[in-house]
């Protein structure tokens, strides 16, 4: 089966597009974010504060890519797990995130939001960041520098391979495998 391409930032024909299971590869541009930069944004949210970045269509990886190498846009980019963000996704999603990146399964209420925001939730291979880096063609920090690689980057990938594990349906390609 060949990978579906599309491309960032996503729209919503795309977003219905995807079931659990689908091969992806993504080109354009997307947002990093991890625990601290979850967390920081949570905070500003419930002082009424506005966000560092804007979220309407967006998707965040999570990932805290290491330093680059002379030569190289970033050092390596695999995944982090996905759950330390479920506390502030819900929130996210309601703000108009279409799209996260990890490792790692959701939590239920994280599920159901993704189902209510139309979102899509994608797994990247855990373990190949190097590989992963490849895929990315710019990087430039965005907000929040004082959390260094935790910061908020903004990165120009070009057919960044992801799995759909979470998608608009409800589909969960981590259970459908589980009952075979």
């Amino acid at each position: 089966m060949s990978a579906k391409q599309l491309t960032l930032p996503l729209d919503q024909e795309q977003i219905n597009g995807l079931r659990a299971g689908d091969r992806v590869e993504l080109t354009g541009w997307m947002y990093t974010a991890r625990d601290a930069a979850h967390k920081r944004m949570a905070e500003s949210l419930q002082v009424g504060e506005e966000l560092p970045v804007e979220l309407v269509g967006q998707t965040i990886y999570y990932v805290g890519p290491t330093p680059a190498k002379p030569g190289q846009v970033i050092g390596s980019a695999g995944p982090t797990t996905s759950s330390r963000m479920d506390p502030y996704t819900p929130a996210l999603l309601a703000l108009g995130l279409k799209g996260m990146i990890g490792k790692g399964s959701r939590s239920e209420t994280v599920k159901q939001a993704i189902v209510q925001a139309q979102a899509v939730y994608f797994a990247a291979i855990g373990g190949a960041g190097a590989l992963i880096a490849k895929t990315i063609r710019a990087a430039e920090m965005v907000a929040y520098h004082d959390l260094g690689t935790e910061a908020i980057y903004r990165l120009e990938v070009e057919r960044f391979p992801v799995i759909v594990i979470n998608d608009i349906a409800g589909g969960d390609l981590y259970q459908q495998s589980q009952s075979l």
